[in-house]
């Protein structure tokens, strides 16, 4: 069985890599026409079905001018393409982006980031809403009580602060808007310096930003995207060997969400400087650094309060429903069994783990490749599991898949030696 999907997929990769670029972008944007047309007429969240209708017209344009171009004999090929790229990012974007800003049209995650913004402005905990006993306390009046939590770490407020600072949230000051521009600065530096080629930055950039893996994000809610571009760059700065931009660049998004951790914590096996020597010291300094220095006073003002913000409401367990949980594995059957809230995710962790350490034994020194195909298995395994997470996390393994695909390294020979007589030694 194993065998013929090998085979099936080798037969597809094939057939893929035939075509010319352009038709593969083409059929790329193609795809996302049908996406944001479907999404359009089945989402009954106003910010995507919006962002649908807004988004199907521009990805038809562009798939029509990449199949039209691929007939055609063009000598700047990347040029062509790179064009393309941006008339995707304006009409896909720029533009829902500027209309839904205008319209107060957002995902919850918006309004939560920008009032977290302006508490903070004002010296005031953003960390208020907790569950005693069944009884929210702390709740934003008006609002679902889902919205009263702040499920990030604290640096996430900052893009909240424009909006403090004029007390209107749309427009220029929506944080939406400056998740946008840190995204596509932090996406633009961490391209520049990885060691690809223009068809593999041109395909990275698609994904991360230009097809609803991330415009959709972008337009509607957006706080996942500056995690992914950050650690964009931290997979660009382990592999030019860089540990002190890796270690600042994972410390920023560890220091925003919990879902950075994964790759914050990865890469301290990863990193390695010029002479092919471990520097997990000096990446786990700048990391550690960001998130105490950043952290730290709120867990001591409230620690229960941050406790049920950052982790047990996220995690399903704060006695408050979550608009996040999917139709997942983990979702429907902690509906149907509650106890199994509690189980899931520790047997998962002791699982995974074990046959993650065994991935890394067998592949130790681990190259950076493997690390990235190795989270984006366990962040599929994590939506799985969890029992309220949405399915939009998928951009994290797919992200981590593409990135996988494309950043092969040998590992130095003096590690595989090294590697290799220690494996022997311990064996004896």
């Amino acid at each position: 069985m194993l065998a013929r999907l090998d085979l099936a997929r080798g037969n597809v990769m094939g057939r893929w890599n035939q075509l010319h670029p352009l038709d593969r972008d083409g059929l790329l944007y193609a795809l996302a026409a049908v996406f944001a047309l479907v999404l359009a007429i089945t989402s009954t969240q106003g910010a995507q079905w919006q962002w649908g209708y807004l988004a199907v017209g521009p990805y038809t344009l562009v798939a029509l001018l990449a199949f039209a171009l691929a007939r055609r004999q063009i000598k700047r090929e990347h040029l062509a393409r790179m064009v393309l790229l941006v008339v995707v990012l304006f009409g896909a974007v720029v533009v829902p982006l500027g209309l839904e800003a205008h319209w107060r049209q957002a995902q919850p995650e918006v309004g939560v980031i920008s009032r977290a913004g302006q508490l903070l402005s004002k010296g005031i905990d953003p960390y208020r809403a907790y569950d005693s006993h069944g009884h929210l306390i702390n709740a934003v009046k008006g609002l679902p009580a889902f919205e009263s939590f702040f499920p990030y770490f604290p640096l996430m407020g900052i893009f909240g602060l424009p909006s403090a600072a004029t007390h209107e949230s749309k427009g220029l000051t929506d944080a939406r808007l400056v998740m946008t521009l840190m995204t596509l600065i932090t996406s633009a530096i961490a391209l520049s310096l990885l060691r690809l080629s223009k068809d593999q930055k041109i395909r990275v950039a698609q994904v991360l930003i230009a097809l609803p893996t991330g415009a959709l994000f972008l337009s509607t809610g957006g706080d996942d995207m500056p995690i992914l571009a950050l650690s964009l760059l931290g997979v660009a700065a382990l592999q030019r060997r860089q540990s002190n931009l890796a270690g600042i660049s994972l410390g920023l998004a560890a220091a925003m969400k919990l879902t950075a951790w994964p790759m914050a914590l990865g890469a301290l096996i990863v990193a390695r400087n010029e002479r092919g020597r471990s520097t997990w010291k000096c990446v786990l300094a700048w990391i550690g650094s960001i998130v105490v220095v950043t952290t730290v006073p709120f867990i001591l003002r409230a620690p229960a309060a941050f406790m049920s913000n950052v982790f047990a409401f996220p995690f399903g367990l704060a006695g408050i429903k979550s608009p996040a949980a999917s139709a997942l594995p983990g979702h429907l059957l902690t509906t149907w069994e509650p106890a199994l809230g509690h189980v899931l995710a520790p047997l998962a962790f002791l699982v995974g783990g074990y046959f993650a350490a065994k991935f890394m034994r067998q592949r130790w020194p681990l190259a950076l490749s493997q690390l990235l195909a190795l989270l984006s298995v366990v962040f599929v395994v994590a939506m799985c599991v969890a029992t309220a997470t949405r399915v939009g996390y998928v951009i994290y393994p797919l992200n981590f898949a593409l990135w996988s695909s494309m950043t092969h390294e040998r590992v130095p020979l003096e590690l595989e030696l090294e590697s290799q007589v220690s494996y022997t030694v311990s064996e004896f």
